[in-house]
């Protein structure tokens, strides 16, 4: 099972004026552990950015889902919030989400919010949207395990002990 890790990098950026500012900025990473993440995030920036750059601080996030839509780059916060009934007693328990959602404003994602989660059975009431931080999101790669020989194991084949 792979987890949603928020990784911090620092790095000299140029601005648009040309004038050069050191910079941390986060970044969001599928990643079985916080090795996987570093890996991972040197592979994917390396190419990005120029220069060297320097990974600062990795932390586990908790997302329920991400709803990309791939036309603008920012990205916004969304917690909502349900009531989820045990089938042993007859009390209900609050339970509360978070998503991630890629939209220009905090109007566009809450109708992608609404859009995303009209299949849920459940009354939900949407607790905040924000803006966030992160920069750029690098899904789940199969060449990592790969070059980590963590392939699934073969049918047939025995296994060397």
């Amino acid at each position: 099972m792979n987890n949603w890790m928020q990784v911090k990098v620092k790095y000299t950026k140029q601005m648009d004026n040309g004038s050069l500012v050191r910079v941390s900025e986060p970044y969001l990473v599928a990643a079985m552990n916080f090795s996987d993440a570093e890996t991972s995030i040197y592979k994917n920036l390396d190419e990005v950015i120029r220069g060297e750059f320097l990974v600062c601080a990795i932390a586990k996030i908790e997302f329920h889902d991400i709803v990309q839509h791939d036309d603008c780059g920012v990205y916004h916060k969304a917690v909502i919030s349900f009531d989820n009934y045990d089938s042993d007693s007859d009390k209900a328990k609050r339970v509360n989400q978070t998503f991630l959602i890629e939209s220009e404003t905090v109007k566009i994602a809450g109708d992608r919010l609404d859009e995303f989660l009209e299949v849920m059975i459940a009354d939900y009431s949407v607790k905040s949207i924000a803006l966030s931080p992160i920069v750029d999101i690098f899904p789940y790669e199969e060449e990592l395990d790969k070059e980590l020989s963590r392939s699934p194991k073969e049918e047939g084949v025995p296994v060397e002990s």
